[in-house]
């Protein structure tokens, strides 16, 4: 049997945070999916295509690394549908604090009553990442701040531009 899990997200950027989970993940998993989540209220700083992109690149190696595979899709309906329909069993969660994970338990919780036959994993975020949210590197990164050492490389550029063009 294939264990595979579902990690779902924005994304809006790929953080170090997102990617310490992705290698966690890779660490138990045959096989990864990402979800990049378009959500019709929102209006991202990076488009899904680009974020998808970015997400090969920088995770790319490191299931590679793990002999994980991995697939990166898009997705707009709820999470645990995405889930069963890219054959996931588990969802991947990633927690940095304990505020995380009051508000993920109730999403697991939920996720449970709608499909339970989906199981969700916590995994704790590493020390050196645990300060780190997409919304705080888009607050950096918009006020012309240096987000080097919050992203991965290959995001920096992206990021940098989007906000010189708006």
């Amino acid at each position: 049997m294939t264990h595979t899990g579902f990690y779902a997200g924005s994304f809006d950027p790929v953080t170090n945070g997102h990617l310490d989970v992705v290698r966690s993940a890779c660490r138990m998993l045959d096989k990864l999916v990402i979800g990049v989540g378009i959500h019709p209220g929102k209006v991202p700083v990076l488009a899904a295509e680009k974020r998808m992109e970015l997400l090969r690149d920088v995770c790319e190696p490191v299931a590679k690394e793990h002999c994980t595979i991995l697939e990166i899709h898009s997705f707009s309906d709820l999470t645990v549908k995405a889930a069963a329909r890219f054959g996931a069993q588990l969802l991947i969660r990633g927690l940095r604090d304990g505020s995380d994970c009051d508000y993920e338990m109730q999403l697991a919780g939920m996720n449970g009553r709608l499909a339970p036959d989906i199981g969700t994993v916590f995994l704790p975020a590493s020390p050196d990442v645990r300060h780190i949210t997409a919304t705080l590197v888009r607050q950096i990164a918009g006020m012309g701040g240096d987000i080097s050492a919050f992203v991965p490389k290959a995001v920096i550029g992206p990021v940098t531009e989007a906000f010189t063009n708006r």
